[in-house]
């Protein structure tokens, strides 16, 4: 495992985790009407899902799989789900909270006419769920920090 690749994902998520608080702090909950919002909230909240959505999917198909080799743990030819079990083990994220990140992701990336209580509804869920998220990466940049 080559740390310098461990840590330059630790970078791409540290930009992704500042972009999303940046974001969060224009946002005022609840949003009752996205359409009557004003330009630059939509833009943040655009901007929340898709750092949301790139710091999940980092998390998710790189920093798991390079954290674990850098302690050691085989992941050649692993499933997703076998990697995330050890996560869990690892004490980082439960398979449950990782689902629910899932769901959020999937919810907010789908958008049909006439459900937007729903789309708001899953923007709020979202934003409260991003501190959870960010939280994950930080765990494992200090256990990897820590371990150096």
């Amino acid at each position: 495992m080559n740390e310098k690749r461990l840590e330059s994902y630790f970078a791409q998520a540290s930009k992704h985790m500042q972009l999303i608080e940046e974001a969060k702090e224009v946002i005022h909950l609840p949003i009752v009407n996205y359409e009557q919002l004003p330009n630059l909230e939509k833009f943040a909240i655009n901007a929340l899902i898709f750092r949301f959505s790139k710091l999940q999917d980092l998390i998710g198909s790189k920093i798991f799989r390079a954290f674990l080799e850098f302690n050691k743990f085989d992941t050649e030819d692993k499933s997703f789900l076998i990697l995330l079990k050890e996560i869990e083990k690892e004490g980082i994220v439960d398979i449950d909270t990782w689902d629910e990140f899932r769901k959020i992701r999937n919810n907010i990336a789908h958008e049909y006419p006439g459900e937007e209580e729903e789309a708001l509804e899953a923007i709020e869920l979202l934003i409260k769920k991003s501190k959870d998220l960010i939280t994950i990466a930080q765990k494992i940049m200090d256990r990897y920090y820590e371990a150096r």
